[in-house]
């Protein structure tokens, strides 16, 4: 029987952030994954700023701006009539301050995964055993037994681990197997994905004057607005229609799409079943949810995708703690009163961006080369500038401004209210500053837990013997700088080893050791 700490089913982008960050902090992990790492129809979601800081950490940030697009790459999203039609909006990405110190990237999914793959290594050497999928399991007060069917030799064996996590969804088995509903917050979309090529449009669009994108949305006068998106920088897209559109043949969609003649071959024409759920609990006993098993949302705007990330840093840390000996009762808890509320968030902001793309009706005249056509397409531009057009493009509330409640969290509670940018905040992720040249206050966080410190104090001595008491890593940061010490508003600030704000205080704690015990899950 093989042993590990860690045992997770999938080796998707949530599964193998999980992994990286236990590796990183010397948790052992073992990853199933049924299939050999292939990405058979790849998404180009943006991978947002949160999750590029996280891959900063984890040592793979840079390695992903790498893997873009080759070449020139258009990251723009526009709205349009057609592709080289009447151009109603354009949104401009990477104009926007993110307050950070990785800003959001485009990589497509098989250019991502292998670099993701290759970090976390192939076992033995590594964590990864492919060709592997978890039959079943059973869990006592020890750990969990998981029956693994291995498929490339056609037997199974047995793999003992203290806990196991599932990113496997959304029709997950361990789900299923600890008796978790996970009901449908919307209606669920049934989409149509259309894969083609059209190696002549870009010259086509430039011949014309027209500005390339990564994303157009078709404006439809039925009120849809489904993207079509780049794939590559090599004539690969993408269509998505509604499922209603059935009748109709692949290539006739692609067609009328684009507004002029260019040679264009379907490669693939799929239904994608989009159900937007959220698990009604993510633990149960030794066994965790994260990713797809906890959560579906919408694929456009990476949703689910960076939040599945953020839930790996989130349980990482603590699944370390536990490891580690100094974990409270009820840290590993915290995990779901804390991740599962920021699903609910995300679930609640791609519910807005799908009924911005087809609830409304649009005038039959959008496509017209009348003044009625101008005063349309000019109406239509004004409402989408001043609409939720941009919740799936540009959302830096679905990656900064979510603040953790749970009882790890010190403080009263803040609410988050425009113009909003991270500082000291409680229960949200610490502000980003530059400490010197290529080294950002995120850069320090990360191992345990970081006590900032703007002013000096006799009694800092005290909160380091507290945590040391309990066996609770802590380093003190010393930052004379004035406007960081502006920017996070308290001279005390204890942030957790996943960048959030445990504490803050104008005074070093009055109690350190119940400070502590509170941060550790110990009350």
């Amino acid at each position: 029987m093989d042993e590990t700490d860690v045992l997770i089913a999938g080796a998707g982008p949530a599964g193998l952030a999980l992994a990286l960050d236990l590796e990183r902090r010397g948790v052992r992990c073992l990853v199933l994954e049924p299939g050999d790492g292939q990405v058979d129809t790849p998404a180009v979601s943006p991978i947002g700023p949160r999750s590029m800081e996280l891959f900063r950490r984890w040592g793979v940030a840079e390695k992903i701006r790498c893997a873009e697009f080759p070449g020139a790459r258009p990251p723009d999203i526009a709205w349009v009539t057609q592709v080289g039609g009447h151009e109603i909006h354009r949104f401009e990405r990477f104009t926007h301050d993110t307050h950070t110190p990785e800003p959001e990237q485009i990589c497509p999914a098989d250019w991502l995964l292998p670099v993701l793959l290759t970090a976390v290594g192939t076992h033995p050497g590594g964590s990864i055993l492919f060709r592997h999928r978890l039959d079943g399991f059973t869990q006592d007060t020890d750990g969990v037994t998981a029956r693994v069917a291995r498929l490339a030799e056609g037997d199974t064996t047995t793999i003992r681990a203290s806990y196991l996590v599932s990113t496997n969804g959304p029709c997950s088995l361990v789900r299923s197997a600890c008796g978790i509903q996970s009901t449908p917050r919307f209606e669920p979309q049934v989409l149509r994905s259309i894969v083609f090529r059209a190696p002549r449009l870009a010259e086509g669009l430039a011949a014309r004057g027209h500005r390339p994108a990564l994303t157009y949305f078709l404006l439809q006068s039925c009120g849809a607005r489904f993207p079509l998106q780049a794939m590559d920088n090599n004539g690969t897209f993408k269509l998505i229609a509604g499922s209603d559109e059935g009748a109709i043949d692949a290539l006739s969609l692609v067609r009328d799409a684009i507004a002029f003649d260019t040679p264009a071959e379907v490669l693939s024409d799929e239904l994608t079943n989009v159900p937007l759920m959220v698990a009604e609990r993510y633990r149960a006993g030794r066994v965790f949810l994260m990713g797809a098993a906890a959560h579906t949302l919408s694929p456009p705007g990476g949703f689910g995708r960076n939040i599945a990330i953020a839930d790996a840093a989130d349980l990482g840390w603590k699944l370390a703690a536990e490891h580690a000996g100094w974990a409270g009762a009820g840290l590993l808890d915290s995990y779901d009163a804390e991740r599962r509320p920021v699903a609910l968030e995300g679930l609640e902001a791609a519910g807005i961006a799908l009924r911005s793309r087809g609830s409304d009706d649009l005038s039959g005249r959008l496509r017209d080369d009348t003044s009625e056509g101008v005063l349309a397409r000019t109406e239509l531009g004004l409402q989408l500038a001043e609409s939720v057009a941009h919740w799936d493009v540009d959302a830096p509330e679905v990656h900064f401004g979510h603040g953790y409640r749970s009882s790890l969290v010190v403080g009263d509670e803040v609410k988050m209210t425009a113009p909003w940018r991270p500082s000291s905040d409680p229960g949200f992720r610490a502000a980003h500053a530059w400490l010197r040249p290529g080294v950002s206050t995120l850069d320090v966080f990360g191992d345990g837990f970081v006590l900032v410190c703007f002013a000096p104090h006799q009694r800092l001595g005290e909160v380091v013997r507290a945590f040391e008491q309990r066996g609770v890593p802590l380093q003190i940061l010393k930052c004379a700088d004035p406007e960081i010490a502006e920017l996070y508003r308290y001279p005390y600030v204890l942030v957790r080893p996943d960048d959030h704000v445990a504490w803050r205080g104008h005074q070093p704690p009055a109690d350190p050791l119940l400070l502590a015990d509170m941060v550790r899950g110990a009350c």
